[in-house]
């Protein structure tokens, strides 16, 4: 199973509000070679660190393809790129971000090149949210816990609200 988490928080002159982006960003995972199997709902939160960057709009997909995980992100990098995203900070806001979480139950080392599986998955409530919607019963590779046994650690204080 290959999942990967989707975010964005600023406005893209083509395709406008941030969930639009997001997508607009789903349509185009395909023509990289990358078919979106099934994707959540999306998921309003506050950014992480707390700062005074607009709101996230978040979600989480299941993709296929015969892409090396490596490859994967290139390609999913390449897709940011084309929606106009520029890396300069780390957690600066951003017109499209895609996050490889997990790659089967590849494991890779801190230092790696790719670190799978990411590193920040247990730690961001914007990912486990829904991550427990799209696959409830999946485990982390390395903890063996679900989506919802990772969340239950975080502190409220991740505000994360379901987009109706």
């Amino acid at each position: 199973m290959i999942l990967i988490a989707l975010g964005s928080n600023l406005e893209s002159p083509e395709h406008g509000s941030p969930q639009n982006v997001l997508e607009a960003a789903v349509t185009a995972l395909p023509d990289y070679g990358i078919a979106v199997v099934q994707c959540s709902s999306w998921y309003r939160s506050a950014p992480i660190p707390a700062s005074d960057q607009p709101w996230y709009v978040n979600g989480a997909a299941r993709v296929a393809g015969d892409l090396q995980a490596e490859d994967l992100l290139g390609r999913l990098h390449d897709v940011e790129r084309r929606f106009g995203r520029v890396r300069r900070r780390r957690n600066e806001s951003r017109i499209l971000d895609l996050d490889l979480l997990a790659y089967g139950t590849r494991r890779t080392e801190e230092g790696s090149a790719l670190v799978l599986p990411h590193p920040r998955i247990a730690e961001r409530a914007f990912v486990l949210k829904p991550l427990m919607e799209l696959v409830p019963n999946w485990r982390h590779p390395v903890t063996g816990e679900t989506p919802a046994e990772m969340l239950e650690r975080l502190p409220d204080s991740q505000a994360v609200k379901r987009i109706p």
